[in-house]
């Protein structure tokens, strides 16, 4: 060492802390870079990116390679440090000491602290630029890591540990996706987000979810005279009609609304044996199918209407494909007029007037509430299974934080209640659950 400048020692200690601290950054980066990322980029055609996920399916080798070269590259920089120090302060055991402190030091702030925690910030950014430089070094490294890696093999298989197979059995699951969703920031439209977790969430609701409960079902009685028919038809908002005998368990078809208008340009009189001609089949639905199922049910029969039934085949309502999708990505279509799909929020004085037949589900959605959905699913049976009795107006009780006033009570059941938004609900004295 004595023949070589000591500019050119320190030249050389300087490079091989790059290199190492190179190594340790491009390590770090390429096992913290996404992979779907990665993908996306590489079917666009990006080399770069299509040469990183060639590595990173090779990661055995491309471990063995940075791990090789840094530990080459750390000790010939203690090597060299120790072989300068020797030089200036002599051969003794305090001098060695303290060049193994200093390059130690050295190399874990400088090549292995700052540039692991430089390749953790900036993974995909780092591993792109980085790829076409270890490749070559792989294929001119192969040798070595071949003969590293028997070895390698030989200490895996003593420990049982087969890498490539837990390497293919990674998957995301359905609620890591709903993580990467839920934390996608900017990157995704708040509107693309709403849709894609709603998505999630169809096959955890049923379709007694969102159907339309039976007592706000519109549907045609064959048993009824000719003449309200007629007139229920010209004036029917729907284009379907469940259509039934007396009762409207005995459901006798479903009506396309649609194909009555040949009926009225007809001269002579029209007939219930008419009406019952144009009726198709009824498709029943159980009431604890899942949504998302309902959705694949739909697609693959053909339908978009579905009578829902219990478990004894009596009628509970009615779903269609418009109900799962509006589920998934919001209203869109107009609703029927008087029915309670209109649109409602809190007022000025941060309160809600409601129809009882209001489902928890659109409540909880629009007003930012929590009520309990694992019950009834009408703000109507919640009431009546906190009270557990036919309550009488002027009756107001606090659930979930949201005091609920009953405000009118008709033929055995809530038809109005007026919520005030727990903001406002604090500032009142309402210690107890109900307020009488």
């Amino acid at each position: 060492m004595e023949t070589v400048p000591i500019w050119v020692q320190v030249l050389a200690l300087f490079i091989l802390i790059l290199l190492s601290a190179f190594f340790s950054m491009t390590e770090t980066a390429l096992m913290a870079a996404n992979r779907h990322r990665l993908r996306h980029l590489a079917k666009q055609g990006n080399r770069a990116a299509i040469t990183i996920l060639w590595l990173l399916d090779r990661t055995e080798r491309l471990l063995s390679l940075v791990l090789i070269a840094n530990t080459a590259i750390n000790a010939l920089a203690t090597a060299l440090v120790t072989a300068l120090a020797i030089a200036a302060f002599g051969n003794h055991q305090h001098v060695i000491t303290a060049a193994t402190a200093c390059v130690a030091g050295l190399l874990i702030i400088f090549a292995e602290i700052v540039p692991k925690v430089i390749g953790a910030t900036y993974p995909e950014r780092i591993s792109l630029f980085t790829g076409f430089i270890l490749k070559p070094l792989m294929r001119i490294a192969k040798p070595l890591i071949w003969f590293v890696n028997i070895f390698v093999s030989a200490v895996l298989k003593l420990l049982r540990i087969k890498v490539g197979a837990r390497a293919r059995e990674q998957r995301i699951s359905p609620e890591e996706l709903r993580s990467i969703v839920l934390e996608g920031g900017s990157f995704i439209p708040q509107k693309h987000k709403s849709i894609l977790l709603n998505l999630f969430d169809l096959e955890k609701i049923s379709v007694e979810d969102v159907m339309t409960p039976r007592a706000q079902v519109e549907a045609l009685n064959l048993a009824a005279p000719i003449e309200d028919i007629l007139h229920q038809l010209a004036t029917c908002y729907h284009n379907k009609l469940p259509v039934f005998e007396g009762e409207i368990n005995h459901i006798a078809g479903i009506l396309h609304v649609r194909k009555t208008v040949s009926l009225f340009n007809r001269e002579d009189e029209i007939t219930h044996d008419d009406i019952r001609s144009l009726l198709s089949a009824p498709y029943y639905v159980p009431v604890e199918t899942d949504v998302f199922t309902q959705l694949q049910y739909f697609q693959e029969n053909h339908e978009r209407l579905g009578i829902v039934v219990d478990e004894y085949g009596e009628v509970q309502g009615l779903v269609t494909l418009e109900d799962i999708i509006e589920e998934m990505i919001g209203e869109f279509t107009t609703s029927a007029p008087g029915s309670s799909g209109e649109g409602f929020g809190w007022d000025k004085e941060g309160a809600c007037l409601l129809e009882g037949s209001t489902t928890l589900r659109d409540i909880n959605k629009r007003l930012g509430l929590q009520l309990p959905l694992d019950g009834p699913k009408t703000i109507n049976g919640l009431l009546l299974e906190y009270l557990q009795d036919i309550p009488e107006a002027q009756v107001a009780m606090k659930i979930a934080g949201c005091v609920i006033e009953i405000v009118q009570v008709q033929n055995q059941a809530i038809r109005m209640v007026k919520l005030i938004a727990p903001a406002q609900a604090a500032g009142d004295d309402a210690g107890a659950s109900r307020l009488d």
